[in-house]
């Protein structure tokens, strides 16, 4: 076993940066070694820009390099399970960018052939890593807030650029997969259980893409749930969560980029406390774990089973709305 863990990136995508690049920067057990994309001068452009030693023209000849232990993905999301399918294939660990699938159906081919491969398979729901959501995770599993009445997740933002590929339905686009996908799986972390989606109302951009959702959930053990997801809506900038249980309320700002500023506020009957945590980059948390499973074997949340879960959640909340499932890019 290597003592380090050399990546390829699929594709010359704009999160590429902030998501491995970055944190590599400073890791010492990851370097990333080779960058691919749909044409080689894009590919070499790309590389110049970021330092990346290796450069292929296509995705296949970035599988076969022998010098690529793992490979990052980050492709339009109906080609996620394409890609990382091949990796797979091709006896590598994958980083996949969320939303893992275009469907659910889609992420258990992927985790099936995941579960196979005995290769680490992570959706790379950034957040997740960071201190902020461990902490959240400690709460509610701690049973202080009582037993459970409500949870709340909104990932909103403006996008209205509606070129952007997140509005297009053949590159499996739309609000509850770009953002939506967040929503749903911190109201999943919050709930504790897998929800049943009880209903969901979209705002369009065409037949076909939402630009901005909203869904009711309920749990099993009876508490409800809403996540509201938007790119463009009256709803400009909102990102926050909540739990409401009988003894008190968990309220957070801004889980998803904790490392540019956010809180935590917990309001029990006798007391209230606010906490905050470093602004060490979510990604580098991401890519501390992703080494650390490759490496090591050390678990983590955010598996291919999980995303399957995920998954399952949001082509209910589609099924609710009315709007088609999003299909893999032919």
């Amino acid at each position: 076993m290597t003592d380090h863990v050399r990546i390829g990136v699929l594709g010359a995508a704009m999160i590429t940066p902030a998501a491995v690049l970055r944190p590599a920067r400073s890791s010492t057990v990851a370097e990333v070694v080779a960058v691919a994309a749909r044409s080689t001068g894009r590919a070499q452009a790309f590389a110049d820009k970021h330092g990346i030693p290796r450069v292929h023209g296509s995705y296949e000849e970035l599988l076969a390099d022998p010098a690529v232990d793992a490979v990052y993905n980050p492709l339009p999301n109906g080609l996620h399970g394409k890609w990382t399918l091949a990796t797979l294939e091709a006896g590598k660990h994958v980083l996949c960018e969320k939303p893992f699938t275009a469907n659910a159906a889609e992420a258990a081919e992927v985790a099936a052939a995941a579960g196979a491969s005995g290769l680490v398979v992570m959706e790379a729901f950034h957040y997740r890593y960071h201190p902020l959501a461990v902490r959240i995770d400690e709460i509610m599993r701690s049973g202080v807030l009582g037993p459970l009445r409500h949870v709340e997740a909104s990932v909103c933002f403006p996008l209205p650029v509606f070129s952007n590929i997140r509005y297009d339905y053949s590159l499996a686009g739309g609000a509850m997969m770009d953002a939506g996908c967040y929503a749903v799986h911190m109201a999943r972390l919050l709930g504790g259980e897998e929800p049943e989606v009880r209903s969901a109302r979209a705002l369009l951009r065409d037949p076909s893409i939402d630009r901005a959702m909203r869904a009711s959930l309920r749990f099993p053990s009876g508490h409800t749930g809403s996540v509201h997801a938007s790119m463009w809506s009256s709803t400009v900038l909102k990102l926050s969560l909540k739990a409401i249980g009988e003894n008190g309320t968990l309220s957070v700002f801004n889980p998803l980029g904790p490392h540019t500023f956010h809180r935590l506020s917990l309001r029990l009957r006798n007391r209230s406390s606010a906490e905050t945590f470093g602004r060490r980059a979510t990604y580098a948390y991401q890519l501390d774990a992703f080494t650390d499973a490759v490496l090591h074997g050390k678990p983590f949340p955010t598996t291919a089973d999980d995303a399957v879960k995920n998954m399952t959640v949001i082509d209910s909340i589609y099924r609710a709305a009315g709007l088609p499932l999003r299909q893999p890019t032919a």
